[in-house]
């Protein structure tokens, strides 16, 4: 268990622990995802701070203790659970990306639900007045665009305005081996985008959470008084293999892999496979001179309604037969901007690009002709200097 109060006795210590876990690493041989256990796994560690405690929840269907729903787990244990918070995709995971969630009950438990993915993206006073302590208990996969670490920098906001202490119980990111893209510059700020990090940033939640609190980017006069549960048996190089669909749209280890390099096109006229089986692994538009394979995007409730191309057969690529995935990469985004040839009708929405990006260079230089090397080695300068911050935070052995 990691405290934010610890926060200077902890530095002067990190670097001793990171050394010892690396040892037993050695010693013990795990690789993959052997021995791990998430923080929702040690209930030992988070029960007693939540006993005799008015207990609100910030959780989907990845929040798992014991393969019970951690609501029901905690429930179980006769813990107070008074409100329960939703992000995007849902309490339950069962809304599509985008789709608005409406605030409700529980209709197992009979807690109150309230939405973080609507009109409101952030706990009120209000929603806080029969609450004591927040638990955060959701899986990430490593990218700045992926909103569940929104919600995370804003629920640790409301509680440090509210003085209510906040319990991240961390999960391992299956993109936490490696750092790539470029940082975001503060004016593409959105929900989207909140943090000066790169697109891949390397960081599990709870180091997020620290490091969003120890650079004070949230807005509170005051820092959270944040705890964290650490993972145990997990380094930045173990290999992890989700053992629950983060999001409808991202149903497998490859689309994982491949939703990084993926998200810019949703910017374009170009489909990511949303409204099929393989979304986030195949590539395509009605377009025939875009490759051989071929799909067509249905609608499907609460993963896909009303993608991209809906009806219509697209030709393009399919990534399940491409052989080794490149970790980040802008390759298939600049083959497909080059194969149309006419960029009005590839780029669709360019705001929304850069708000993924998090820059506007990143789309002047594909137009001035720079290679993939050249756009990637002029990162390399801010991806540095974001190490080191990042080293600051860190929990677990680095991948270096």
């Amino acid at each position: 268990m990691f405290n934010f109060s610890q926060y200077n006795y902890y530095t002067m210590i990190k670097t001793v622990a990171i050394l010892l876990s690396a040892i037993f690493y050695c010693n013990c041989g795990l690789t993959q995802s052997d021995g791990i256990i998430t923080g929702a796994e040690q209930p030992e560690e988070y029960l007693p701070l939540l006993t005799n405690r008015r207990v609100g929840l910030v959780v989907n269907n990845t929040s798992l203790s014991e393969e019970v729903h951690l609501v029901d787990f905690l429930m179980s244990r006769n813990i107070n659970v008074t409100k329960i918070f939703a992000p995007e995709h849902g309490f339950r995971g069962e809304a599509a990306a985008g789709e608005i969630i409406n605030d409700g009950v529980d209709l197992k438990t009979g807690i109150t639900v309230v939405s973080l993915y609507g009109k409101t993206k952030k706990p009120s006073p209000g929603h806080l007045d029969d609450v004591d302590i927040i638990l955060f208990d959701i899986q990430d996969v490593g990218c700045r665009f992926y909103t569940y670490i929104s919600t995370l920098h804003l629920v640790m906001e409301a509680c440090a305005e509210k003085g209510i202490p906040m319990i991240v119980t961390d999960r391992p990111n299956p993109n936490g081996d490696y750092i790539a893209g470029p940082l975001l510059e503060s004016r593409f700020t959105s929900f989207v985008g909140m943090h000066p990090i790169p697109v891949v940033h390397g960081c599990t939640t709870g180091e997020l959470a620290l490091m969003i609190n120890g650079e004070h980017w949230h807005q509170a006069p005051l820092k959270c008084d944040l705890t964290i549960i650490p993972v145990k048996n997990y380094t930045h190089s173990t290999s992890y293999s989700l053992p629950v669909n983060p999001s409808p749209n991202l149903p497998n280890d490859l689309a994982v892999s491949l939703y990084p390099s993926l998200c810019f096109f949703e910017a374009t006229s170009v489909s990511v496979g949303r409204g099929t089986e393989f979304p986030f692994q195949v590539l395509g538009a009605p377009v025939p001179e875009l490759g051989d394979f071929s799909f067509t995007p249905r609608s499907i409730p609460g993963v896909a309604m009303h993608p991209l191309h809906e009806g219509k057969l697209c030709y393009g690529i399919d990534l399940r037969k491409s052989g080794e995935i490149p970790k980040f990469t802008l390759k298939y985004f600049m083959d497909f901007y080059h194969k149309y040839g006419d960029e009005k009708n590839f780029l669709t929405r360019e705001n929304w690009f850069n708000l993924l990006a998090g820059t506007d260079k990143l789309i002047w230089q594909i137009r001035q002709g720079y290679s993939e090397k050249e756009i990637m080695d002029s990162w390399k300068p801010e991806l540095e200097a974001y190490k080191e911050l990042r080293s600051n935070y860190l929990l677990y052995p680095d991948f270096e």
